[in-house]
């Protein structure tokens, strides 16, 4: 990821710094921001959650959250600034439903592709796009919950404040996390197969507007009839739903990782007792407890051997595809790391 990105997103956070402590005051911000933490660490535990089979590189969670926290939600403060100027828009049923899932989700969508366009090596499927488009929604969520948070502070007291923060802090922490995940899940199915940017610039097109009209409806439902009528009717099947489709998703990603290291397996680099233990989720808790038997705890090592052999499945259905042209030479450097892993883990 190149540094010039986190440079410009260091200035936003500053800008926006800047900006909230104008609008809301330095007290009123302080406790919008020590609230907004609170659904951003459950969103977080989530997608830590979908995220264990294969982890993401710790630089690109750092982005995608930061992407949605400062540079999203700057962009769409100046986008909704001027539209305000130039239209003169004073609906805020207007706002709400069409202009802010338009202007939020566009750029938000624009952070997944950007990640694709940077680290493709490290974009494999539809489960990594979820997972990076879930941070970029849980950073914007967490700005936006500040300016909320604050605001109800500011004009409410701590009564308003209070029913702000169950409704958008434990009601429906998951909502823009939601939406542009179904941008993620769309660029992640490119991802898998080809991985071209004008593809995946197609495909990001098309989950955009799935997630627009997503957030379109959650914001409707909450300006036009019963919120809490509509959250149990219609908004929690949903989340299920998406629940649902990641469990799914999760268990396609497991059998891919399987069927990759039984091609090594044919080679000899693996036995196939070492695959079912890599590549299934009993295999590796009866492979952690084991390790810990050995001398000296050797959880470490075997943590590192399971994430070294799902790296090296993923670098074998990118040489497959033929999308990756280094995949030969990462390759050839995780089976040497493997096999160095296996021999600390087994020596006396």
């Amino acid at each position: 990821m190149s540094l010039w990105l986190f440079g410009v997103l260091g200035f936003l956070l500053i800008a926006l710094v800047g900006y909230f402590v104008w609008a809301l005051g330095s007290f009123a911000s302080v406790v919008g921001l020590v609230l907004a933490l609170i659904p951003l660490t459950i969103v977080f535990l989530g997608v830590r959650l979908i995220d264990r089979w294969e982890p993401e590189p710790k630089r690109l969670v750092a982005f995608a959250i930061a992407w949605g926290a400062v540079a999203a939600v700057g962009l769409t403060l100046l986008v909704d600034t001027a539209l305000t100027l130039l239209l003169d828009i004073r609906s805020e049923e207007f706002t709400a439903v069409v202009q802010a899932p338009i202007v939020e989700e566009l750029w938000k969508g624009l952070g997944v592709f950007l990640i694709f366009l940077l680290a493709r090596r490290a974009f494999d499927g539809p489960v990594d796009g979820i997972v990076y488009g879930a941070l970029v929604g849980a950073g914007f969520a967490f700005t936006e919950n500040i300016q909320y948070f604050g605001v109800s502070l500011i004009e409410g007291g701590g009564e308003q404040l209070t029913v702000t923060f169950v409704v958008r802090g434990l009601f429906s922490p998951f909502a823009h996390a939601m939406f542009t995940a179904i941008t993620g899940f769309a660029i992640g199915l490119v991802a898998r197969r080809h991985g071209s940017a004008k593809a995946a610039l197609g495909a990001g097109a098309v989950g955009v507007v799935g997630a627009i009209l997503l957030h379109a409806l959650w914001n409707g439902s909450a300006t036009f009839a019963d919120f809490f009528g509509l959250y149990f009717t219609l908004q929690v099947p949903l989340f299920i739903g998406f629940i649902l489709c990641i469990v799914a998703l999760r268990r396609e990603e497991a059998r891919l990782t399987r069927a990759r290291l039984e091609d090594y397996a044919a080679a000899g680099w693996f036995t196939p007792e070492e695959v079912t233990m890599l590549a299934t989720p009993a295999g590796r808790k009866v492979g952690l407890a084991w390790a810990s038997q050995l001398r000296g705890d050797r959880r470490p090592l075997m943590r590192a051997f399971i994430k070294e052999a799902t790296e090296l499945a993923a670098v074998r259905q990118r040489a497959i595809t033929g999308r990756d042209p280094m995949a030969v030479d990462d390759e050839r450097a995780l089976l040497i790391r493997t096999r160095a892993t296996r021999a600390a883990l087994l020596a006396y």
